[in-house]
């Protein structure tokens, strides 16, 4: 399908704003550029109750309450940003767009951010975040039986990563992961980096230069809690739900993750919405595409809750 209008009149502003790239200023520059991209993000709907807590009093979470309803299903949500970019705000429409649709508390994590903290940090933040909502379901007012983690971009690598541990610690069962244009692995040959390489958004450049922040060190390239395809197999995964952009470097990867889940018998959907760039859920504001995902995610999440 032809690129979709709204992204290439998206393309066209970008062009001429002739703007740095991220690799170009300082981190804390580049945060504060990203953060202030409002009208892209949207608004989000007024829920039932939003609070921000602190575990151990240094991992912010912000919980995204629907209703008063008891045990609802819950999604930890780790947000995108290359590992470098993102925070609780930037996506906090989405995360309450998710929490009304879905019917299901969203507890969304500010992990730690590369350059200044490096793999494992981002992954650890998450795991631990995971693991105290399973410790405190009760207090939280949610049912441990029904525990997701969900993730776009370099958020869906987290929440990939942390379904990989669960599954290997098996100390508790996650319900599922839901996967939004998820960064898999560093193969910068395949044919989506190639064909989409330049002038598309998300460049091949510049995720080169996401994985030199966050994963630095070669070796630990190869850990698949920071390269989720590395893993020796992904048998025992719980159900799996994977976003993917037509016009997206990441395309391939998502496309490859989800046929080794299907390969190893993991339940699997994967959806592919044509015409559409990288970050258009994300950028809901700006995409009616973006929008429409975003319903069809929490949709999808809702009945798999419910079980329907």
């Amino acid at each position: 399908m032809p690129l979709h209008p709204q992204a290439e009149a998206f393309l066209k502003a970008i062009a001429n704003q002739s703007a740095p790239g991220w690799d170009e200023l300082p981190p804390a520059e580049s945060r504060r550029i990203f953060s202030g991209f409002t009208d892209l993000f949207g608004d989000g709907p007024p829920l039932h109750h939003v609070e921000n807590l602190a575990i151990e009093g240094r991992l912010p979470i912000r919980i995204y309450r629907p209703s008063t309803s008891g045990k609802l299903p819950v999604v930890l949500y780790f947000h995108g940003g290359g590992w470098v970019l993102g925070n609780i705000e930037t996506h906090d429409a989405l995360c309450r767009h998710l929490a009304a649709i879905s019917e299901a508390v969203i507890v969304s994590v500010d992990y730690r951010l590369a350059p200044e903290s490096p793999f494992p940090a981002a992954f650890d933040d998450c795991l631990e975040a995971t693991q105290y909502v399973v410790k405190h379901a009760d207090r939280l007012g949610v049912d441990p039986a029904r525990i997701a983690v969900c993730g776009d971009s370099a958020g869906g690598n987290l929440a990939a990563a942390v379904a990989l541990k669960t599954r290997d610690q098996a100390a508790f069962k996650l319900d599922s992961q839901w996967l939004i244009y998820p960064v898999i692995e560093p193969n910068f040959e395949s044919a989506t980096y190639h064909m989409f390489a330049e002038d598309h958004g998300l460049t091949r450049h510049i995720m080169r230069w996401f994985w030199d922040q966050y994963v630095p060190r070669p070796a630990d390239r190869q850990n698949p809690y920071a390269s989720p395809c590395t893993a020796e197999t992904l048998e025992g995964l719980p159900y799996s739900h994977v976003v993917t952009a037509e016009y997206d470097v990441l395309r391939t990867e998502g496309e490859n993750y989800a046929e080794r889940l299907k390969d190893a018998q993991v339940p699997i959907d994967l959806i592919q919405y044509e015409g559409a760039l990288h970050g258009f859920m994300q950028f809901a504001g700006a995409f009616d595409d973006g929008k429409r995902a975003v319903k069809e995610l929490g949709l999808a999440m809702k009945r798999r809750f419910l079980n329907e």
